[in-house]
């Protein structure tokens, strides 16, 4: 439950860390977008590493595309994914949907996260 609504679980959040020059992020965008649509209650971002640059340092982003998932404030997953529609689901139903999926306790990740909320 958020503290702002008491009676509404927290936010699940799945943001793609990608770039516009990225042929692979170009071809999954369409695949990101239509994961999307089958889970409504989940907020979807699309980031561009170039744009954001700001937001996300200190951390840097080699591989394309790169996956956070979180739950409120909490960050399930960071990490490169492979570009399939398949893997991005089965993520969201681990880290997201299912609450036992535990936290991550990285600090760096934790502050991306907040940063990335914070600037939407």
């Amino acid at each position: 439950m958020t503290a702002d609504h008491p009676s509404l679980p927290p936010r699940g959040l799945v943001v793609c860390l990608c770039a516009a020059w990225c042929g692979v992020c170009g071809d999954y965008r369409a695949r990101f977008d239509q994961v999307q649509a089958k889970f409504p209650g989940i907020e979807f971002l699309w980031v561009d590493v170039e744009d954001e640059a700001d937001v996300l340092d200190p951390l840097d982003v080699e591989n394309f595309p790169t996956l956070l998932l979180a739950v409120g404030e909490a960050p399930r997953f960071f990490g490169p994914v492979t570009p399939q529609t398949e893997m991005l689901e089965r993520l969201v139903r681990s880290q997201i949907q299912d609450a036992s999926a535990p936290a991550l306790s990285d600090p760096a990740v934790t502050a991306l996260l907040g940063r990335i909320r914070a600037s939407r």
